[in-house]
């Protein structure tokens, strides 16, 4: 057995900064060499969730890198603080040798934990709850029921619990799995008579979660089988937490037995985030990928994009991508690049939009991106926000909510006040009307 060299993590590690950046993430630096022993170098895990990550994904990456900064043609494994070569079991119901074939569990991602999770007013109560749950399961809210738009945050929470619970107690027997994992697992066990296996496996665990459970629509049969897995599981006071992409009354062709027992526990809602909470939650995934970022590129990026967040992570990775392609670091020029032929720009033939229209106030009146759309309130700042909103709210389609949105999270009225502000401001002060008229005048010619 042989030691590694002291400069072996730091040369792996910028190796995979240099050439696999997006892979990368800041929790990398706890992984520590061990040594080498008949070609393969050992690399200790102390979290369980990371450890199956990186032994499921990672491998590769890590291999490569290892045989490029020693100059040898290693192997390379991942081990756990409990043992040598054998791989960590993936967190799972027990019941025989067969019943992996029912169907895989889902993948933990560590970046999905509560710490990485940024709380704003459209997920507030969903976390709260989880959170809840994660600390007594089955008896805070049971069943749990995440509801929202696709992208919005329901999987992280999933994952969250799922996380919390494992890192209190390893051995908890939890099944994580997709809707349609389940369906097919049941149709296969049914053609296959193994119907035996298959309910063992879902209704002796201590926590059944399921992505996406409105897959279960239509499906009469896998409905019925659904309906008593979960009655076993809560009448044994066994935690069920669910997500879907509507409430449960609004599942079309769901059996009315299973939405009255999706209701009987909590349900929650997340709605799209807000400015604030976009703008933080780019500054969390760039720090998990150990990115730095300008305090204007996230709000740029965040006040371009509010749909929802995968929305935020794709420009974020193209704004990384074209950096790293360039080999320079990342400014709000670059992002504005990156992202200029961005569809969710929102821009109409002929007419300038919302990112146009700060782009020229803010060159016109020298104000940084991050002021204007922040809730400072000094008459540099507020006057110039007031124009944005005018000038928005005369070129495009937004509406007053929307206006208000990209301006900081500010409501309707504020928007209303600005247009009056401005409006009345450019009866009485002629110069100011100019100003006003100029900046018109470049955004018409730009949108052209």
């Amino acid at each position: 057995m042989a030691r590694l060299e002291s400069n072996f993590k730091p040369d792996l590690m910028a190796y995979l900064r240099r050439h696999h950046g997006d892979m990368c993430r800041h929790w990398f630096d706890d992984i520590e060499p061990l040594d080498i022993e008949g070609g393969v170098v050992r690399m200790l895990v102390n979290e369980p969730v990371q450890l199956r990550y990186l032994q499921r994904c990672c491998v590769q990456q890590f291999t490569e890198a290892a045989q490029q900064v020693s100059g040898r043609l290693l192997a390379l494994r991942f081990v756990g603080p409990e043992e040598e070569f054998t791989a960590a079991p993936e967190p799972s119901v027990s019941g025989g040798d067969d019943l992996p074939e029912l169907g895989e569990q889902m993948l933990l991602s560590p970046d999905y934990s509560f710490e990485n999770f940024v709380v704003g007013p459209g997920n507030r109560l969903a976390h709260a709850a989880a959170t809840a749950v994660a600390e007594q399961p089955g008896r805070a809210y049971n069943p749990f029921f995440i509801h929202g738009g696709v992208g919005l945050g329901k999987t992280h929470l999933l994952q969250a619990v799922t996380q919390s619970i494992l890192s209190r107690n390893r051995r908890a027997e939890i099944c994580y799995i997709s809707c349609g994992t389940f369906t097919d697992a049941f149709h296969e066990s049914v053609k296959a008579g193994r119907m035996n296996a298959f309910r063992h496996r879902f209704r002796n665990v201590d926590m059944l979660v399921i992505d996406d459970i409105h897959f279960l629509a239509k499906r009469e049969q896998s409905q019925e089988e659904f309906f008593h897995t979960f009655n076993a599981l809560y009448q044994a006071g066994r935690q069920v937490v669910l997500s879907s992409d509507a409430a449960p009354q609004d599942i079309p062709d769901l059996e009315e037995r299973l939405t009255s027992r999706f209701n009987c526990g909590l349900v929650a809602r997340i709605d799209k985030p807000c400015y604030e909470t976009r703008v933080s939650i780019l500054k969390t995934k760039a720090r998990l990928l150990d990115a730095t970022l300008p305090d204007d590129v996230p709000a740029y990026i965040a006040a371009r994009i509010d749909s929802n967040i995968r929305e935020l992570e794709g420009a974020l990775t193209k704004v990384r991508g074209v950096a790293h392609a360039m080999g320079v670091p990342i400014t709000l020029d670059l992002a504005k690049a990156a992202l200029a032929a961005d569809p969710t720009a929102n821009r109409s033939a002929g007419q300038p939009n919302i990112q146009l229209i700060v782009d020229a106030v803010t060159a016109f009146y020298d104000v940084k991106l991050t002021d204007l759309l922040s809730k400072r309130r000094h008459k540099s700042i507020a006057l110039p926000r007031q124009v944005c909103m005018w000038l928005a709210r005369r070129h495009t389609r937004f509406s007053l909510e929307e206006i208000g949105g990209y301006f900081g999270g500010r409501d309707h009225t504020t928007v209303m006040h600005a247009i009056r502000t401005i409006d009345a401001r450019r009866k009485t002060d002629d110069r100011f009307s100019d100003e006003v008229e100029r900046i018109e005048l470049d955004l018409t010619e730009t949108g052209a």
